[in-house]
């Protein structure tokens, strides 16, 4: 292994000790890692996505950066979906401010690549290759961007460190930071060194820079707010009809679950068998065949979205689903205008829960599990009004019966949530003002 002399030579012994021991355990987790991914690739879609993506990549970056020699190359990395919508109105931004700029996007995730590949507005989207010293050079050497962009999370430390050698302005979107992370851990100082890579952070809340402050000094930190809501704030200015939604639902009470796991659909189980004349449109999380199966299979009275559009030429008294799967990707920021109330998944596991913002958006209260803690924006909801968390199935009945049937507290809540995403716009105008400002750009 070959390591930057110069960098450690002005450090004490015992600490470079320390920092190459970590360097070479962070090799050999890379390594295991990736013999990992290999391993699970014999059954595992994803992880074959992983690999295959991977293939000749570099080759089609330089093709890439030989038509492009004469623009101003911007980076924006994202661990998978989520991150890039959140970095997606910051792109839209940079497109409309800067004409001459070229966008690159790397993923990590296959989920998020295979997706956003598809995208007409960004067609340089790439994998980014496994993190090593060799690899990050040789990206940086063919891309050579003039702004790196890093979405919330997922930090690569030969990466990071390549683009600070080489002075690259690199600026954190949408940083969220907790005292349980491991930068503010005693042992933590290789993560540490990975921050002062970064030449701004542009953090959601408060509470993530009284964090950051503890080791990043407060003239590299600003809080500007989730750029998530600026996202789905555009997509609900900019709504199109999805078709068959609004016939499906007809005139009845809506419910729609986003983003649910296993856990989340066996709390809906009672209430929806038990209440045929509600309509119930559902968008799990995973949509492999195997799981949608077993999402059919747990509501009885179900159709699969692809069921419904195609035999919508049958006569209605022919098809009285009460609950519609949605076996796609790409509605569901939009099924929500649908709804009366919302549910949002992730939170009865040890996933996540998923993105509030999207139901919130359109005015409709939001649902979801008790585990929230790593969502801030949950809390913040819960106590405007607009967001609901809720234990059990009994306690999940309760909430919806309450709002379905008091017409007055589900128009208070709706506005709650409404307000809270409106409230905290502007983050992507801050972000561009600061690169306009230092000329990261000229």
């Amino acid at each position: 292994m070959h390591f930057q002399i110069q960098f450690f030579k002005k450090l004490p012994f015992r600490f470079v000790t320390k920092i190459t021991f970590l360097i070479i355990f962070y090799h050999l987790f890379l390594i295991v890692y990736k013999a990992g991914i290999h391993f699970v690739s014999f059954w595992n879609k994803k992880a074959k996505l992983w690999i295959s993506g991977r293939k000749n990549v570099f080759e089609k970056l330089q093709k890439l950066s030989e038509i492009s020699a004469h623009k101003k190359i911007i980076w924006m990395h994202c661990a998978s979906l989520g991150e890039f919508e959140q970095g997606r109105p910051v792109l839209q931004k940079i497109n409309e401010e800067f004409k001459d700029a070229n966008i690159i996007i790397s993923f990590f995730s296959p989920s998020g690549f295979e997706i956003v590949k598809k995208n007409k507005d960004f067609k340089n989207v790439f994998y980014l290759p496994m993190d090593s010293k060799t690899n990050a050079k040789r990206w940086l050497d063919i891309i050579n961007p003039e702004l790196v962009l890093w979405v919330k999370y997922e930090y690569w430390y030969f990466y990071l460190m390549e683009i600070k050698e080489r002075k690259i302005p690199l600026l954190m979107i949408s940083g969220v930071y907790r005292n349980n992370q491991i930068f503010f851990k005693g042992y933590g100082g290789f993560y540490r060194n990975m921050l002062h890579c970064f030449t701004h952070f542009f953090l959601q809340n408060e509470g993530s820079k009284e964090q950051l402050q503890k080791i990043i000094e407060e003239e590299k930190i600003s809080v500007s707010g989730d750029t998530r809501c600026d996202r789905v704030i555009n997509i609900a200015q900019n709504f199109k009809e999805i078709p068959g939604i609004a016939a499906f639902c007809g005139s009845d009470k809506v419910i729609v679950a986003g983003s649910t796991w296993e856990e989340d659909e066996t709390e809906w189980t009672h209430f929806i068998k038990q209440h045929p004349q509600v309509k119930f449109v559902i968008a799990p999380h995973e949509i492999d065949t195997e799981n949608l199966a077993d999402v059919k299979k747990e509501f009885t009275g179900s159709i699969f979205y692809s069921e419904w559009i195609e035999n919508k030429q049958l006569k209605s008294d022919e098809l009285h689903p009460n609950c519609l799967i949605i076996d796609n990707i790409g509605m569901l920021s939009r099924l929500y205008y649908y709804a009366t109330v919302t549910y949002v998944g992730g939170g009865f596991g040890d996933d996540g829960l998923h993105n509030i913002l999207e139901a919130a958006v359109y005015g409709k209260p939001v649902i979801f599990g008790p585990e929230y803690d790593k969502n801030f924006e949950a809390q913040e909801m819960i106590d405007s009004g607009g967001a609901i968390s809720i234990d059990n199935a009994i306690s999940l009945e309760k909430t919806i019966n309450q709002l379905l049937n008091d017409n007055q507290e589900l128009v208070l809540r709706s506005k709650a949530a409404k307000d809270y995403v409106y409230k905290n716009a502007g983050a992507t105008d801050k972000i561009i003002s600061f690169i306009k400002a230092y000329n990261l750009l000229q």
